[in-house]
């Protein structure tokens, strides 16, 4: 019994924050500093990212914006925006699954998030106000991070493979940008450079059509677990995403055990890497020896909308899904842990 990928839908907010971000940081750096993280900024690959925080006179760190003063808003103040936002965000995401594939019959339903807690979840608010059968059953991914929707689309295939009949609604929405840092160092600017807000869903069954995803993988890097982490303080979540990422990352795909089972028997003609950042989506392509083009899906994405977290991967199965039928397709993201998350995939008949 094989589950596929029958369509994913995508969204982001309005607001465009990069600019006055890049703005905002770097004037909280010594000269120097500032000076470096100018050319880390220019070189990021990144041209827009997207908030669901309150339109302000210019961005949300200006006069009346959320951010405009210090101390920042607290977390109780972002996790009601997070209630408030997420799951409106997500319906966006689903409205544009619903115009490709229509979305009768769910049987389950599968969200993932880690930027915000609420409770009922936004599992709950989400089935409510597509008006959901009680019946449905439902599962939260939370707190997982970026490979996260790699867990989802997982979780709906063990269900599909169980039972022919499930539809199974798979749902990934991130608001990092609530969770902005009054930091004025340099390498916690630098990784909130690269986050950004979005959701995506999917809808997974056994009808034809799509990719099937095909055997799962996963591996957590020894030694690594300090390398990224969320901490959750009174002023949000705190990002830690240390420099050494991309090297730790690029040293483990080198070894030959890790590189056969990500890359399979087959040759793989279509890659879908988690938009982490430019230097890890360098890292993956040197150490795997691909060409030149071959995260360019991923590339796009990450100049459109930054890292969105666990929504990214589903962005770029999204633009695959637009293209050329995949024969042999890897998928993979990394998040805290330092783990690896992936599935093989391929356009099912």
């Amino acid at each position: 019994m094989h589950a596929t990928i029958q369509a994913i839908g995508t969204a982001v907010p309005d607001q465009d924050i990069h600019a006055a971000f890049v703005d905002w940081a770097r004037q909280r750096l010594p000269e120097r500093e500032a000076r470096l993280f100018d050319r880390m900024s220019a070189r990021s690959g990144i041209a827009h990212r997207w908030s669901v925080l309150p339109l302000a006179p210019g961005s949300p760190v200006a006069e009346g914006g959320f951010y405009a003063a210090e101390p920042h808003p607290g977390t109780a103040a972002r996790m009601t925006l997070y209630a408030e936002a997420a799951p409106a965000l997500a319906l966006r995401a689903i409205e544009q699954l619903a115009q490709q594939q229509p979305l009768d019959g769910i049987t389950h339903l599968v969200v993932a998030s880690c930027t915000g807690f609420v409770a009922p979840g936004i599992d709950q608010i989400i089935a409510a106000r597509l008006g959901l059968s009680p019946s449905v059953e439902r599962l939260l991914v939370g707190f997982m991070g970026c490979y996260a929707a790699v867990v989802a689309l997982r979780s709906a295939r063990h269900i599909v493979r169980s039972d022919p009949d499930a539809r199974v609604l798979v749902v990934t929405v991130e608001l990092s940008t609530l969770h902005l840092q009054a930091s004025q160092a340099l390498e916690p600017l630098l990784a909130m450079l690269q986050f950004g807000d979005g959701a995506a869903a999917a809808l997974v069954s056994a009808e034809p059509g799509g990719f099937t995803i095909e055997a799962p993988f996963a591996t957590t890097l020894p030694g690594a677990a300090e390398l990224i982490r969320w901490n959750i303080t009174d002023q949000g979540f705190a990002m830690h995403l240390s420099g050494e990422v991309p090297g730790r990352i690029a040293t483990a795909l080198a070894e030959p055990a890790l590189r056969a089972t990500i890359t399979g028997a087959r040759p793989v003609d279509r890659w879908a890497v988690h938009a982490g950042g430019r230097s890890i989506l360098d890292a993956v392509e040197h150490s795997l020896g691909l060409a030149e083009d071959a995260l360019a899906p991923s590339r796009s994405v990450l100049a459109e909308a930054g890292n969105m977290s666990s929504a990214t991967l589903m962005f770029v199965l999204a633009r695959l899904l637009q293209g050329e039928p995949v024969d042999h397709g890897v998928a993979m993201a990394f998040g805290p842990g330092l783990a690896a998350e992936g599935f093989h995939f391929r356009s099912a008949a």
